[in-house]
């Protein structure tokens, strides 16, 4: 099943990275350049910054985003995955990314009991795209 949702995601063009930072050695700002390098429209979203760099805007919350996303792609520790899932519609906001590292159990039963099509399986997006693009 994972590997049909992971080429489904990779299909949608629309992304939001949650966590991104500025801090060019973290997995979550190699995450949102990527995606951009590869043609998504990508967008930041971290409420500590109001930029990753020059010409990348962060915004606040998801809410804040300027297009509704087709796939949240979530680079934050567990301790605020799953109040940051809680937050968000599966209705709106069906494509979760989970990064590894970012989930545990209680995070993948929440987001299955509650319609989300998530990837946790260890999946790396980035990992992903050099292998489906």
């Amino acid at each position: 099943m994972s590997k049909e949702l992971i080429k489904e995601m990779l299909g949608k063009k629309v992304w939001a990275v949650v966590g991104a930072t500025p801090n060019k050695s973290k997995p979550a700002n190699h995450i949102l350049h990527m995606l951009i390098e590869y043609g998504y429209e990508a967008y930041a979203v971290n409420p500590n910054y109001d930029e990753i760099e020059s010409g990348i805007k962060c915004y606040k919350s998801i809410d804040d985003l300027p297009k509704v996303p087709d796939v949240i792609d979530i680079v934050i520790p567990p301790s605020a995955t799953l109040e940051s899932l809680k937050s968000l519609d599966s209705t709106k906001f069906p494509y979760i990314w989970l990064q590894p590292g970012t989930y545990n159990d209680e995070i993948v039963s929440y987001a299955s009991t509650n319609g989300f099509k998530a990837i946790n399986d260890g999946s790396c997006v980035m990992v992903s795209l050099t292998l489906e693009c």
